[in-house]
């Protein structure tokens, strides 16, 4: 950590950086393997991946928040991509007909980027400046490592979480699609002892959920909560709140002529994974776009944990989160 700090003070910060002096820095951190292959350095409390690193410090140091900005915040697979869908049609509604929407041809983290990669990652693909307010913006990073010109500002943050064995699966099987490898089912009880120890990207998954849902008691009108398994449950009335928060709230009249109803259809799991760019095209790093699009369902880690890996869970979930009011639907 202490040369992590002196080399700050010798290239200004570190989004200044080189890459041999970042490669430099990453050896003085503890780090842990996923069987997947991807590295993980623990950081300020936290877990980050080796490839983000970069793009996380540079978005740390360099941010400013405006106080019409949006920022969408999840937990690696949480339901991010229906909530950057949900956010881009709620946005644009009346910008475009639901038959011409860019969602048709675009993938929805094409649409909103991801702060610590699209935008200040080692190869940025868009600078801030480039989008007009408001901005619409994502990231994963927990609140503790926000800028603090967003905790400053006005800016309004949606944090959407999901129950933790459903997050656990849903991440198993995306990262065996990053690193083209099969899916090995013996694995699962490391990955899962990983997980419940705290280690997983931008983990620990207790402290990231908890971080938001305090902020959303303590400033309600600026950091809105959201359960991805209550959406599911009653998305129409969750897709009003959500509109209601971005400050573009459905009027009665298209209440009346069912735009919610085609927001939701639009943005739906079905729809969204059988459009051509979902199905058969891949993104800039070359990853096929249907990776985010596996299954969607509330409940899946049924299928691949032990009774024993659930009574683990339910006891960290009692211990971690006791006292805070938060809870989670695990079917």
């Amino acid at each position: 950590m202490e040369k992590l700090k002196e080399s700050c003070q010798t290239c200004g910060d570190y989004g200044r950086m080189s890459e041999e002096e970042m490669e430099e820095v990453l050896k003085t951190l503890p780090m842990e393997k996923i069987p997947e292959g991807f590295d993980l350095y623990f950081y300020e409390g936290r877990w980050y991946p080796s490839i983000f690193f970069h793009g996380i410090i540079s978005f740390q140091q360099h941010f400013k928040a405006q106080d019409a900005d949006l920022i969408l915040i999840t937990f690696p697979k949480s339901g991010t991509t229906w909530l950057k869908a949900l956010a881009f049609t709620i946005e644009n509604r009346k910008n475009y007909p639901f038959s011409e929407s860019p969602l048709l041809t675009t993938n929805p983290h094409d649409l909103i980027l991801f702060l610590e990669d699209e935008i200040y990652g080692k190869n940025p693909i868009l600078k801030l400046e480039d989008l007009p307010s408001p901005r619409v913006l994502a990231t994963h990073m927990p609140h503790s490592a926000l800028p603090t010109s967003m905790k400053e500002s006005n800016c309004r943050v949606v944090y959407m979480c999901r129950n933790p064995l459903d997050v656990f699966i849903s991440f198993r099987h995306f990262a065996i699609t990053l690193s083209n490898t099969p899916f090995d089912p013996s694995l699962i009880e490391e990955c899962f002892d990983m997980f419940c120890r705290g280690v997983s990207i931008y983990g620990p998954f207790w402290d990231h959920v908890l971080e938001y849902w305090k902020a959303s008691r303590e400033r309600p009108d600026k950091v809105l909560f959201l359960k991805y398994e209550d959406m599911k449950e009653d998305p129409i009335s969750h897709c009003k709140v959500l509109a209601k928060f971005m400050g573009l709230p459905f009027s009665v009249e298209e209440e009346s002529q069912g735009v919610i109803e085609e927001v939701l259809k639009l943005c739906s799991f079905d729809n969204l994974k059988d459009l051509e760019v979902n199905k058969n095209e891949k993104n800039r790093n070359g990853h096929p776009y249907s990776m985010f699009f596996r299954k969607g369902e509330v409940g899946d880690w049924a299928n691949f944990l032990t009774p024993s890996m659930l009574e683990r869970m339910n006891k960290l979930m009692e211990e971690k989160f006791a006292g805070s009011g938060l809870n989670f639907k695990f079917s």
